[in-house]
C-alpha cells in the first residue's frame, strides 16, 4: 500500500470519532492499539477509553476523559452513515500501515536475535489486519447454497483405501492435519509412502518430505510397490524396474506427480512452506497434499521452546502444519510417535501419544497404526480411528492387507477377512476381553492368561 502521513489534525479526528460513536468505537477496538498514534495525548485517550470500556462496556465522560489525560476530547456532532462509512475506511487504512510499520520496526531485534519465524508470523499478522466483514452463516437461509458450497470447498483428497475413505466420510479434507500414531517399527513411514503413492495415482500432487529415511530409500520402497520387485532385488533388474514403473505411471486414470524431498532433522514450518513454495515457482504446479515424515523430529519457528518439552513443542509444531494446510489448502499429513505405555496395549488412547494431549487437541485426524512384525509377515496392517471431527469413526478399526515383498497396503478383497485368514481385530479383540482388562490407570487386571507378556505370546504362537 502507499504510505500515506496522517497528521495530528487526522489524528485528533480519529479520536473525535471513537468518542462520538460509541458503535463505531466497538466496531474498530480490536484492530487499534494506542502505539498507532504518534501524538502522546492522543495515545493516553486510546489506552483510557479501552482500559474503561473493558471494564464498564460504556465510554467514559468528557470530565473523566480530561481528569485522566490531561486533554479535553470533543463530540462531533450530526454524524450520518456517509460519515461512518468514510470513517471506517480510512481508519482500517490507517490501523494496517501503522500495524505494518510497527512489525517492521520490532522485526530488527528478532533478526539481530535469529528469531526470523517470529519475523514472519508478526508481518502476517499485521498484513492481515483488518473490519470484520463477514458475518458468517445464516443458517436457516439458502440452506441448498450452503450444502453446495460446502460441498464443493471441501475438496476431499482420497486416501486410496476405500475402507479408511468411508471412516473419513471421502477422505482427508483440504486444510486440515492428520496425524498417523504408531509405536518404533510399527510401519509410519512405510505407511505414508504407500498413502503418497495411492493420492499421486489418483491425480493428486504429492510433497513428501523426509526428516529421517533419505530420498533414495524412501524411492525404492515406492519402486517395490510400482514394479512389483522385492526391494533386495530391484538393484540387480534396474532396466526391468525401470520399464515397469513407466508402465505403471502410463496406466493410471489419473496422473498426478510424487516428490520425495529429505529435510534436515529440526526444520521447522518455514523449511516446509519455503519448499513448498519453490516448487510451485518452479512446476507451476498447485500441492495438493504434503506429507512429512515425521511431527516430533520437527521443531517449532520459536526457538525459545525447549526441544526437551514435548508437550509446548509438539502443541506448537502440530499447531504450525495445520496452519500451512490451512494456508496452502492442503491436506497435511504427519506422522508421531507412541510412547513406551503403547507397547503392552492392545488399543490406543489419547495417552499413549508421545507428547501427550496437545498435538491431539490440534490435529483433525487421528489415526492409530497397530501392526506387530508378526501382523505384517502375515500380511495384516491395522489402524484404529483416535480422533475424527469430520466423522463417526471414532474408535473404530480398519483391518488392511499387506505384502511384505512388495512393502504394498492395500484393502482387503471379499470373502479375505473369513475364518481361514481371520482378522487380527477379531483375536485381538477376544484376547482383550477374556484374557486381560486394563483400568484407567492402566494397571493390568491379570485373569486367565496374566500380564501382557503372555498376550504377546499368544499372538505370536498364533502367528498374527
Amino acid at each position: 500500500m502507499d504510505i500515506k502521513e496522517y497528521s495530528d489534525d487526522i489524528e485528533d479526528l480519529f479520536v473525535q470519532f471513537l468518542y462520538s460513536d460509541p458503535e463505531t468505537f466497538v466496531r474498530v477496538k480490536n484492530i487499534m492499539k494506542p502505539g498507532f498514534f504518534d501524538d502522546p495525548d492522543n495515545k493516553k485517550i486510546i489506552q483510557f477509553m479501552m482500559d474503561y470500556t473493558d471494564e464498564h462496556t460504556a465510554l467514559p465522560g468528557k470530565e473523566q476523559v480530561k481528569a485522566i489525560t490531561g486533554k479535553a476530547v470533543e463530540v462531533i456532532e450530526d454524524l450520518n452513515s456517509e460519515h461512518t462509512d468514510w470513517f471506517l475506511k480510512e481508519f482500517e487504512r490507517f490501523c494496517q500501515q501503522k500495524a505494518a510499520c510497527l512489525a517492521v520496526y520490532e522485526s530488527l531485534d528478532l533478526i539481530k536475535n535469529d528469531r526470523l519465524g517470529e519475523v514472519v508470523e508478526k508481518i502476517k499478522q499485521a498484513a492481515e489486519l483488518g473490519i470484520v466483514k463477514d458475518l458468517g452463516t445464516d443458517y436457516f437461509m439458502n440452506v441448498a447454497e450452503r450444502l453446495r458450497e460446502m460441498r464443493e470447498r471441501r475438496s476431499m483428497i482420497s486416501t486410496g483405501w476405500k475402507t479408511v475413505d468411508d471412516k473419513l466420510y471421502g477422505g482427508i479434507e483440504r486444510g486440515t492435519l492428520t496425524i498417523f500414531a504408531g509405536q518404533s517399527g510399527a510401519g509410519k513411514s512405510l505407511f505414508l509412502q504407500n498413502l503418497a503413492i495411492n493420492m499421486a495415482s489418483n491425480g493428486q500432487n504429492v510433497v513428501y518430505l523426509s526428516l529421517e529415511l533419505s530420498e533414495h530409500l524412501c524411492s525404492m520402497r515406492l519402486d517395490a510397490m510400482t514394479s512389483g520387485y522385492g526391494t533386495k532385488e530391484i538393484m540387480k533388474n534396474i532396466d526391468d524396474v525401470d520399464l515397469r514403473v513407466k508402465a505403471y505411471y502410463k496406466g493410471l486414470q489419473e496422473k498426478g506427480t510424487l516428490i520425495i524431498k529429505q529435510l534436515k532433522n529440526g526444520c521447522t514450518s518455514n523449511d516446509i512452506r519455503a519448499f513448498v513454495k519453490e516448487y510451485e515457482t518452479q512446476t507451476k504446479r498447485k500441492v495438493d497434499a504434503i506429507l512429512v515424515d515425521y511431527l516430533d523430529l520437527c521443531m517449532p519457528i520459536d526457538k525459545r521452546v525447549s526441544p526437551s518439552d514435548l508437550f509446548v513443542k509438539d502443541k506448537y509444531v502440530a499447531e504450525e502444519l495445520r496452519n500451512i494446510g490451512i494456508d496452502l489448502s492442503v491436506a497435511m499429513v504427519t506422522a508421531s510417535q507412541l510412547n513406551r505405555s503403547s507397547h503392552d496395549e492392545i488399543e490406543f488412547d489419547h495417552s499413549h501419544i508421545s507428547g501427550g494431549i496437545s498435538k491431539i487437541n490440534t490435529a483433525d485426524n487421528v489415526i492409530g497404526i497397530f501392526t506387530t512384525i508378526s501382523m505384517k509377515e502375515s500380511g495384516r496392517y491395522q489402524i484404529q480411528f483416535m480422533k475424527t471431527r469430520s466423522s463417526a469413526g471414532v474408535g473404530s478399526k480398519v483391518d488392511l492387507k499387506f505384502d511384505i515383498k512388495t512393502l504394498r497396503i492395500k484393502d482387503l478383497e471379499e470373502g479375505e477377512a473369513d475364518a481361514t485368514m481371520a482378522t487380527a481385530t477379531n483375536i485381538l479383540d477376544s484376547l482383550k476381553k477374556t484374557n486381560i482388562v486394563t483400568d484407567k490407570h492402566n494397571q493390568p487386571k491379570k485373569s486367565g492368561l496374566g500380564d501382557a507378556k503372555a498376550l504377546r505370546d499368544l499372538v505370536k504362537r498364533k502367528n498374527i
